[in-house]
């Protein structure tokens, strides 16, 4: 299949990846925008989910990259949250590649439904008090079956992935909501890597418009980055509470 670039395709390719970045950094959703601006220019819902992981995969480095260099991302709390998301993303991606695209629609509406409601009956499960002790992966099990299913889901959907790992982190090790979106990037970006590897096998990847859409996901990350590290957590709660909302819709209307 063939992409043909032009001002306006590039254009809004940049664009919707800016915003998509500046979104998934904070809170999650940002392939809300992204995978319509793909299909916009004919592409199946297959290949644009598998041509999305292109700018989520360098949007997420930079984001990892860019928390690290503030000091709130701690390389140790990386690799024990890497194992239950990179089996859930294995399998997550298998099923989205040979599942009829049919599922993603009801998997993505009943998915940010329940955190809608989530945040809204228990809102401390995803912004905990300041002072909130945290705990690690062996003192919280529970956290591991969070990881897990967010690794199944962002493998085989990817938008709206980052909401569950924030309920997984901060819900499970109560982590703050800056912190959370820290560890969120790189966990994201290993994900990322398993599900991107599944789509090129199966020749579901457009590297053209996702490369130029990873232009504007990138440079979005760098922005919300200062942006996170720079207005205060109930900022951030809110932020995360809104997009959950607009995924709601989104996902209904698709």
């Amino acid at each position: 299949m063939e992409f043909e670039l032009t001002l306006a395709s590039i254009s809004l390719l940049v664009v919707a990846g800016f915003l998509a970045g500046f979104i998934n950094t904070i809170a999650g959703g940002g392939s809300m925008l992204t995978l319509p601006a793909l299909m916009i220019f004919g592409l199946p819902a297959d290949i644009a989910n598998g041509t999305n992981r292109v700018g989520i995969l360098l949007q997420s480095i930079a984001g990892a990259r860019g928390f690290h260099k503030k000091g709130k991302l701690e390389p140790a709390t990386i690799v024990p949250t890497l194992v239950p998301t990179l089996l859930g993303a294995l399998l997550g991606s298998l099923l989205a590649s040979y599942l009829p695209v049919t599922w993603l629609k009801p998997t993505l509406l009943f998915t940010m439904i329940g955190m809608a409601v989530l945040m809204l009956v228990k809102p401390s499960v995803v912004a905990p008090p300041e002072g909130t002790p945290t705990f690690t992966m062996k003192e919280k099990p529970i956290a591991v079956i969070g990881l897990f299913f967010a690794g199944v889901y962002g493998g085989f959907v990817q938008a709206g992935v980052g909401f569950i790992i924030i309920a997984a982190l901060a819900g499970g090790l109560r982590y703050d909501l800056v912190r959370t979106n820290a560890l969120k990037m790189a966990i994201t970006a290993a994900l990322t890597v398993i599900a991107l590897a599944v789509f090129i096998v199966r020749g579901q990847v457009l590297w053209i418009p996702g490369l130029v859409m990873a232009v504007g996901t990138v440079v979005g990350a760098m922005v919300s980055v200062q942006f996170a590290i720079n207005v205060p957590q109930v900022v951030l709660k809110w932020s995360l509470f809104v997009m959950v909302l607009i995924a709601c819709v989104a996902a209904y209307f698709s």
